[in-house]
């Protein structure tokens, strides 16, 4: 089983005419789905509202294969994020967290207590009490237990940087894989070169760092070698998941193959994961909203990969 943590969420997308569009998200909530589309084992551990949007939030997992066995239901409202898109599809983001469902999280489950792997970030290591929360829960994790961190940081929500950084340097020490964007680096180490912030954390005894460049590529790196993994020109209708699909789809295919984190040194495979998260990655983006693609709709070579 695979545990995503942290928190769900409904986006109103707004579009460059002003609409409004409500979309189910939440970064890991869209890690999870993904997973689920592939058709791997997995459970997301956050805080659902009972009220209209979370019962949507939460049909929508059961719908995409996702397990409810750690997933936490609350009477808070639905968290809300207003996504502003611009001419290239791009989102900015504005939260609304007070008193509401997705920061509730302060427990966790004993159905994720023992899983093959673990994916967090986003606000699951900004909010509070689900930071701490989740923080705690990675550090008491199994050593055998493939940890993936995105940090995919949210710089209007974060009220206190330095408390922020620290928590992203207590997952990442117990992280065998750290997938970051450019934008993140420039958060987490302004002025550094995201390559160099990648080898920072190399040095500190990650195994595996996949850095996304947009269209340029994803750098994958381990302590052994520097590979970077071209992306296929694509037609954009927004960016809205396109990092949370490519960690699920990493993931779903790293542990639908067979591998484990003993095997993530390994250049040629951590390559092959990544040109499968990037196909994953790509056909979100040709779609609106945090919208994966299920397993059917990817090429035959990803499908022969792993088993449905």
């Amino acid at each position: 089983m695979i545990v995503v943590a942290g928190e769900a969420l409904v986006d109103l997308v707004i579009g460059i005419d002003a609409t409004v569009v409500a979309k189910l998200g939440g970064g890991p909530y869209n890690v999870a789905r993904t997973i689920g589309r592939l058709q791997q084992p997995v459970t997301f551990l956050g805080a659902v509202s009972d009220d209209r949007f979370g019962c949507r939030l939460f049909e929508q997992l059961v719908a995409d294969g996702v397990s409810a066995d750690a997933t936490v239901r609350t009477a808070l409202p639905t968290t809300l994020a207003a996504a502003e898109l611009d001419e290239r599809g791009a989102a900015t983001y504005r939260f609304y967290l007070a008193d509401t469902s997705a920061p509730s999280l302060d427990t966790v489950p004993v159905a994720a207590r023992a899983p093959a792997a673990v994916h967090a970030g986003t606000l699951g290591l900004v909010l509070e009490p689900m930071a701490s929360t989740l923080i705690d829960y990675l550090l008491a994790l199994p050593d055998d237990t493939l940890v993936m961190i995105d940090p995919n940081c949210r710089a209007g929500v974060i009220t206190d940087r330095a408390a922020y950084v620290h928590r992203v340097d207590q997952a990442c020490a117990r992280a065998d894989v750290v997938k970051v964007s450019n934008d993140d680096t420039e958060y987490l180490a302004p002025g550094l070169d995201p390559v160099e912030y990648a080898r920072t954390l190399i040095a500190r005894g990650v195994t595996l760092v996949l850095v996304t460049m947009g269209a340029q590529g994803t750098w994958v790196l381990t302590a052994g070698s520097e590979v970077l993994v071209p992306t296929e020109r694509i037609e954009v209708a927004d960016t809205i998941g396109a990092g949370d699909s490519f960690c699920g789809g990493f993931l779903a295919w790293w542990l639908g193959a067979g591998q484990t984190r003993h095997d993530l040194a390994e250049t040629q495979l951590a390559v092959q994961a990544t040109i499968a998260a990037q196909e994953v990655a790509a056909i979100t983006c040709q779609r609106s909203g945090a919208d994966p693609p299920r397993l059917a709709d990817l090429s035959e070579r990803w499908q022969r990969s792993i088993p449905g």
